[in-house]
């Protein structure tokens, strides 16, 4: 059997397998299959064609530009998943593990792009949080803006999801629009090199953007600075082994770390036996404990149940394990397949002996288990075990050691505050999930736990049916956890891409920040167009441009009118006497929707034109009240541009209505569609 020699991408070039190479064996028969590592890689080339010329590259690119790269990446990945699930066999992962692993990781991406188009402008400037007036008149000013770090990202990446774990810190660094150095473990890197072939053999990735470290990095951390993020997903000890590089301390380098974490799964005191959340909270226990041969930093460790239902869990549980068919995973009765290495074996067996030490084992014997279709002798294959420790308060290992497999550990709680200091006891998780139909369980247990926890799933009957699992990150969604956790964030959104970005205070006048930030700031320099703003196509028209309506005198018989016809006759409107009686109003006074519907006629263009429809409203605000006989004119002012398609865009309008005094009565951002 010929064996992959694993290549680096390193400085534009593919670099083959050298000094320091490392044999790789198959999880399923210990024979080795491929060979990674070089100690001769150039490091500094690699960081500084990344600075150099990478980081250039993406950031002259405008989000929506690599929102844009970032799709078809992750269509192009979509149509070599079958190559990449054949390499991921190796590494004990059944067909259902990959869909967790590519799939995952393929959509993950997708999520990215479409919030990079929708959630972000398309711009080179991502404005974080509202103006904020520093002067008496609204001359000097404050907003917060954040930009592309100008250095290199190193993505160091965990063994057990080889193409998820990758995507989901390199989606959102690409989107910041800085470059990636990856470094994938060793164990499975045959399969992340495979994906990175992949994305660069598309064309869509400028020169420099992605950079693969199949093996060892050297002196890389040795090497970064200020402008750098480590991205660092794996075991605590090796977290502070590498956040301790005193370069990395010296130089202030951003460090994201996702590591250890003893999750826990609780089930709620009103989820006993024979209700639809006890099934629930076995179901998913089961299921985390064997996706991925339990190899997820998300897996439940800790299993805590009400004192009365720990019989009964085990049991259940225990059926449910029993009926888990391990062996090949290529096999389609295969359920659960071989952790990725020999060597992750030894470690299992050795944490799940300590946890053994003070929690009996009650299910699974890695001495005496049935393995379909494969090498028991020289595959990683363990059984799913399943231990109960009757003195969770006393005992110490099992809220201190992983056991990285399908090991999990059944305790007891008294009560709900019980509850909630054994799952703190962890230390801090990325997550903790409640199964339970009870609302005030729910909150108790977000008060008294949330600190702990970078996620909370809360599942019952009613969300049972789309619930996506305890075990699965969603890129919408925050993925970290204090403490032993690592103190870090991924995902989350938006949110996950601000951690390749720096947040700058800038202050100035508003045209100043106008010109920085790409939105029309209330204050600067107003534009007259050509034309009225609504007969202009998307591409025509000019951050600030502004038109300034006559006014119109607002009348007792319209509000009539209006309240008639409506049937929103609310006193202030109709009864002079008790408005005035009213502290907010000096009598009887107008609608703010009625103001706001004069308002579109006092700005609309009622002709066909480019102004294809009108999605929304946003912050609206009625400043002071009109009364009969007040002027109300309209300033409409074009604050952002949004480009969605090839044929339309969204327009974002800055609305304020004023009286005859020129006193602000209302304002609020319009949004409509405009042809491009």
């Amino acid at each position: 059997m010929s064996i992959q020699q694993v290549n680096s991408f390193a400085a534009g070039a593919w670099v083959a397998p050298g000094v320091g190479a490392r044999d790789i064996a198959s999880a399923i028969t210990g024979h080795v299959i491929a060979r990674a590592g070089n100690d001769a890689l150039d490091v500094q080339a690699m960081l500084d064609h990344a600075r150099d010329v990478g980081g250039p590259a993406l950031r002259a690119m405008t989000f929506h530009d690599r929102a844009r790269m970032l799709k078809g990446l992750a269509a192009c990945l979509g149509q070599h998943k079958a190559a990449l699930y054949d390499l991921s066999f190796d590494t004990g992962a059944t067909q259902s593990d990959h869909v967790v692993d590519v799939d995952g990781g393929i959509g993950t991406m997708f999520v990215f792009a479409s919030k990079g188009r929708r959630e972000m402008p398309d711009g080179h400037v991502y404005v974080d949080g509202e103006v904020e007036q520093l002067s008496r008149t609204g001359s000097f000013l404050g907003q917060h803006i954040c930009t592309p770090m100008q250095g290199v990202a190193v993505h160091i990446n965990a063994f057990n999801f080889p193409v998820w774990g990758m995507l989901e810190k390199l989606a959102p660094t690409l989107l910041a629009g800085m470059p990636a150095i990856v470094k994938p473990a060793t164990n499975s890197c045959y399969v992340t090199e495979l994906a990175v072939r992949v994305m660069l053999e598309s064309g869509l990735l400028p020169a420099g953007a992605l950079q693969l470290v199949s093996g060892g990095i050297g002196d890389m951390l040795d090497r970064l600075g200020g402008q750098d993020v480590v991205s660092f997903t794996g075991s605590a000890d090796t977290a502070l082994m590498l956040r301790a590089n005193p370069e990395i301390l010296r130089n202030s380098v951003r460090f994201v770390a996702e590591q250890d974490s003893l999750n826990a799964s609780i089930l709620g005191p009103d989820a006993v036996e024979g209700t639809p959340e006890f099934d629930l909270f076995i179901k998913e226990a089961t299921r985390e404990m064997t996706t991925k041969a339990g190899q997820k930093c998300t897996a439940i460790r800790r299993i805590i149940a009400p004192e009365a239902q720990v019989d009964a869990v085990i049991a259940a549980l225990s059926e449910r394990l029993a009926a888990v068919t391990i062996g090949d995973p290529r096999l389609e009765t295969t359920r659960m397949g071989a952790l990725v290495s020999a060597g992750q074996k030894r470690d299992v067996l050795a944490k799940a002996a300590i946890i053994g030490q003070e929690a009996p084992r009650v299910f699974g014997d890695p001495d005496n288990f049935t393995i379909e279709g494969a090498d028991a002798a020289n595959g990683a294959f363990v059984p799913p075990m399943l231990f109960h420790c009757t003195d969770p308060d006393g005992a110490t290992a099992v809220h201190e050691v992983e056991a990285f497999g399908p090991v999990s550990t059944v305790m007891g709680y008294r009560d709900l505050a019980h509850a909630i200091t054994l799952a703190n006891r962890g230390q801090g998780s990325l997550v903790a999930s409640v199964i339970t139909n009870d609302p005030g369980v729910a909150r108790e247990m977000a008060l008294g736990a949330g600190a702990y926890h970078g996620r909370l799933y809360f599942n019952n009957r009613v969300s049972m049916k789309e619930s996506t699992g305890h075990g699965s990150p969603l890129p919408h969604m925050v993925h970290g956890g204090p403490g032993r956790a690592g103190g870090g964030e991924e995902l989350g959104g938006v949110r996950g891409v601000l951690h390749y970005m720096q947040r700058t205070a800038i202050q100035g006048s508003p045209d100043i920040l106008t010109a920085i930030s790409g939105t029309w700031v209330p204050g600067a320099a107003e534009v007259k167009g050509p034309a009225h703003p609504f007969t202009r196509r998307f591409n025509e028209l000019s951050i600030g441009e502004t038109l300034n309506s006559d006014p119109r005198v607002v009348t007792s018989e319209d509000i009539e009118h209006f309240a008639n016809f409506t049937g929103d006759t609310f006193y202030a409107h109709m009864d002079d006497a008790a408005a005035k009686r009213n502290p907010f109003f000096p009598g009887r006074v107008a609608h703010g929707y009625l103001l706001l519907s004069f308002a579109a006629g006092l700005f609309v263009e009622p002709n066909e034109g480019p102004v294809l429809a009108n999605t929304g409203l946003d912050n609206l605000r009625f400043m002071k009240p009109v009364s009969p006989g007040d002027a109300i004119n309209v300033r409409l002012t074009v604050k952002r541009k949004t480009q969605r398609n090839d044929d339309y865009g969204e327009v974002r309008w800055h609305v304020t209505l004023y009286n005859q005094d020129a006193d602000k009565v209302a304002e609020y951002e319009l949004l409509t569609m405009v042809a491009y």
